[in-house]
């Protein structure tokens, strides 16, 4: 007799394969799929055949299963129930107690030797800030204002000394005291560096008859009565610039030519070397402005 044959096994059924058979029934291809799903038909198919060790990891095989399962349209469950899980996170040192504080898997606990402590930018930043204020604190007074005096300072010019006139109550002064000043002035001025530009003023009043006639000058200024006057050498100098007193004589040297404006001609007498100049021909309205050469 023959042997009776032998019952067929029973097929496993897989994840892989529900999938295969979903996208079969649904008549899509497997490279249409893999386009529409956005991914490569290698890792499709991967899927299909159970072969998850080919995939990232399990979590990766889930996820992309049921994105399989949406653009197809079925349940996912089913699917994702013959899957496996992916590995729960597992808790670092748990036999420790429970006051010990969570750590998961791949970080480093903190360094327990001095010299990696050392190295942390948490702890050698403010050392070193507290260094440099130490520094600052054992710096002798007196360092810092002898490194100033190493620095060349500017040469400071004294101003010319301004010899002012004698008021009208006082006596006049004589020639050989106005001579003293003078010589006083001009060694005064020799001793700076950068000279001044050229001028000489006299100022005496109506009074000292010989002191008037002993002012010189390329031009000399008379006033009878208050004027403001104003005199400008070739380079724009202010030889002259002020209310000038009634009675007063100013002597006026400079490089010409002289701009001149008088405030009050009526009061004002210009002699330009040694030559009287006249004010009515540039006058208008009692000003007069003119320039002599």
């Amino acid at each position: 007799m023959s042997e009776p044959a032998a019952p067929p096994v029973a097929q496993t059924v897989t994840s892989g394969t529900l999938l295969r058979q979903a996208r079969t029934a649904h008549g899509l291809h497997i490279a249409a799929l893999a386009a529409t799903v956005k991914v490569p038909q290698r890792k499709l198919e991967a899927l299909e055949s159970d072969r998850l060790d080919e995939l990232p990891d399990a979590a990766f095989a889930r996820a992309l299963a049921k994105k399989v399962c949406h653009v197809l349209k079925i349940d996912a469950e089913p699917i994702l129930a013959l899957m496996p899980q992916p590995p729960a996170p597992r808790l670092e040192h748990a036999s420790r107690g429970l006051d010990q504080p969570f750590r998961p898997d791949g970080l480093a606990e903190p360094p327990t030797d001095v010299v990696s402590w050392l190295q942390q930018p948490v702890v050698w930043g403010p050392a070193l800030i507290l260094l440099a204020a130490l520094g600052l604190l054992l710096v002798p007074p007196g360092f810092w204002r002898g490194a100033s005096s190493l620095v060349p300072q500017e040469t400071v010019l004294a101003p010319p000394a301004i010899v002012p006139a004698p008021a009208a109550d006082q006596p006049p002064a004589s020639a050989p005291a106005v001579a003293a000043v003078e010589a006083a002035a001009s060694a005064q001025s020799e001793s700076n560096s950068t000279p001044p530009a050229v001028q000489t003023v006299h100022s005496v009043p109506a009074e000292g008859i010989a002191a008037a006639e002993a002012v010189t000058g390329l031009l000399v200024v008379r006033t009878s009565a208050e004027s403001w006057i104003e005199v400008l050498d070739a380079s724009d100098q202010a030889l002259l610039s002020r209310t000038v007193q009634p009675g007063e004589t100013v002597g006026l040297d400079g490089k010409p030519p002289f701009r001149v404006r008088v405030g009050n001609v009526a009061g004002t007498q210009l002699v330009f070397r040694g030559e009287p100049v006249d004010l009515g021909a540039a006058a208008r309205s009692n000003v007069a402005r003119l320039e002599l050469k």
